[in-house]
Parts: structure tokens; sequence; C-alpha cells
């Protein structure tokens, strides 16, 4: 039996919108049948949508939980302004502790993937009140650093990060807006499609190839249909806004100074790690050392057969980390509203 996924426009969510001054986020509200036993909020990367979670949303409602599911800033619906000042981690958790604060008085569940990933670690660093249990998907926890360095510093220690540098520069963004369908080209060879010659649309030692764009195969992964979203959403600002999160290193940088001079900067609440066997750009053996980052326990898993995009290649594994992660958390809680 397939497995049950949202689909563009879905019925099943209500859509809401909260502003910050000129900044207007998007986000979709799912519930379950009868009152919620907890909440969940969950947090996407580059370049997705919260669309990504479709997967999830469902199966975490049939658990008894909500799920809060925004577009990030300078995705879809929510607002994308230029300056990079508006999208460092500091700015952008605050926006989400006041929009988790809008549907709950509880603390919730947060997980996140790519940049989602890399956010949440930080949004419990600003916020652990707030917060039940954490997981990401695909990104080791990093403690805020003491030491400021720049992208280009990181990329040197990291060279599957050279695409970030291309990303920062404008250059991947120019390729992107030219037009729709490169935008199409571009998420179809991201999600399965390649060239005639099997040469893909993005490698990490480059970013985005812009030639291999005009001849990309449909997506393997994802229908037609999810396509169409994809490039209808990303149209909407283009590419600048999801590049800038690339652009906040040493902005974000200045704020983990302050978050570094505290004492102790493990994590003390249930965490769990889940990476791809197959991500080139975030591969497992990141995770290795990641246990002693942690006070209460973490669980850590690794997908086999997937790459970055795990939610979609292999969203019944995911679910089943999720949800064995959500029923250790909540425990007779569950129990009872099941």
């Amino acid at each position: 039996m397939a497995l049950d996924a949202l689909v563009p426009n879905d019925p099943r969510v209500e859509h809401k919108f909260k502003s910050f001054g000129d900044i207007k986020y998007h986000y979709v509200l799912a519930k379950p049948q009868g009152n919620p036993v907890g909440t969940a909020l969950l947090v996407h990367g580059w370049p997705d949508l919260g669309f990504a979670w479709r997967f999830q949303v469902p199966y975490l409602t049939s658990l008894g939980l909500q799920v809060i599911v925004p577009d990030m800033l300078g995705y879809g619906q929510t607002s994308a302004p230029e300056p990079v000042e508006e999208y460092t981690m500091k700015k952008m958790t605050a926006h989400l502790a006041a929009i988790v604060k809008e549907v709950t008085d509880q603390p919730i569940i947060l997980g996140g993937h790519d940049w989602g990933g890399f956010f949440v670690w930080r949004m419990y660093a600003y916020y652990p009140e707030l917060i039940r249990a954490i997981f990401s998907l695909c990104v080791p926890y990093m403690p805020p650093s003491p030491v400021k360095l720049t992208l280009e510093d990181v990329v040197s220690k990291m060279p599957n990060f050279q695409y970030q540098l291309q990303l920062a520069s404008g250059e991947a963004e120019t390729i992107l807006n030219k037009s729709p369908e490169n935008i199409r080209a571009f998420m179809n060879g991201l999600l399965g499609g390649t060239t005639p010659e099997g040469a893909p649309v993005m490698k990490i030692e480059v970013g985005v190839i812009e030639e291999n764009l005009k001849n990309v195969s449909p997506a393997t992964t994802v229908s037609k249909e999810v396509i169409d979203f994809y490039v209808q959403e990303h149209s909407r600002n283009g590419f600048h806004g999801p590049c800038n999160w690339y652009r906040t290193r040493t902005l974000n940088a200045d704020d983990d100074l302050e978050l570094a001079k505290r004492p102790d900067p493990r994590v003390t609440i249930p965490a769990m790690l889940v990476m791809a066997e197959k991500d080139a750009a975030l591969p497992p053996r990141l995770a290795e050392g990641q246990d002693k980052l942690f006070t209460a326990g973490l669980k850590s898993e690794v997908v086999s057969n997937a790459g970055h995009w795990v939610m979609i290649e292999a969203p019944e594994a995911v679910n089943k980390h999720i949800g064995d992660f959500v029923k250790s958390v909540l425990g007779d809680e569950l129990k009872a509203s099941l």
C-alpha cells in the first residue's frame, strides 16, 4: 500500500501566516483527530519547501500529534527579503519560536533536514524551554564555536562543502533565476534526473552545472505534479533568498561566539540523528563522536541505499525512525491516545 502523503493544496492542512514587521511567514498546521498529544515542528532545507515533509505529516498526525510546517525564510509563500542580515539563525529561530507559541503552550518535538537540520540545533540553543525532544536528518550537531570561521575556512577543512562557495557567490541563483525552465530542470536533476550521458545538474565539488540543465530527464523520485509545485513556489521570489542562507557564515559565527560562552554546550533532551548512506555532501562519517555531545542519550541511525533527499527516497524508513523516537519520548501519553 502506498504511503500516505500530502499533495499540493491538500485540504487536510490549514494554511496560516504570521508577520514580523515586513516579513511574513507561511506555514501549514495539520491536526490529528481528537485532541493532540503533542506538537511537532518540521524545518526544511535548501532548496526545498515545507512540502518536503509531505510523507511525515500524515504519519505524525496518525500518532496524535499536531504538526507545524513552515516555508522557511526565502521560500514559497514566506517572504524573501533581500538583505542577508535577515537570515541569521538568531533572527529566524526567534520567528519560529513565536509561531510555536501561537500554536501551543507546551514544549514541542523539533525536527529538521539539511539547513533545517542545522537550524534545529541552534533553535535548541536559543530556546531550550520550548523543546521537549529534537531530531535531525543528515546534519550532526555542531556546538557553537568560540573560534570565528569564514565559509572559506570551513570549506578548506571540509572539501565536501565546496559547492557552498558557488551558492554564496551569486552564480547559482543567477543560473536558476534565468527561467522557470532552469528551475524545473534543476529540481528534476536533484530528484533523480540526469543528462543522456548520466551527468548530474549539481556536484558537491562545483555547485549548479548550467550546461547540464539543458537536457535533463524527468525526476525519478517524484511526480511531475510535485515538480510543477516546486517550480511554482520557487518562481515566486527566485533563489536569492534561499542562497542567502549560505552567506550568513560570518554573521552566524558572531552570534555563536555568545552562545559558546555558556558552560556546557551539550544537548540535554532526547535526541535522534538520522544520516543517509549515500549522501555525498553530508556523509554518515560526519556523525562520528556525536554521543559525547548528548547527556540524555542520542539515538543514531543510518538509512541504507538513500541519498540526501532521504525523506522522499526512503519515507517508510524515515517514518519508522521518527515514529520510534516519538513513541520513546511521549511514552504513556501516546499510548493513552491511541
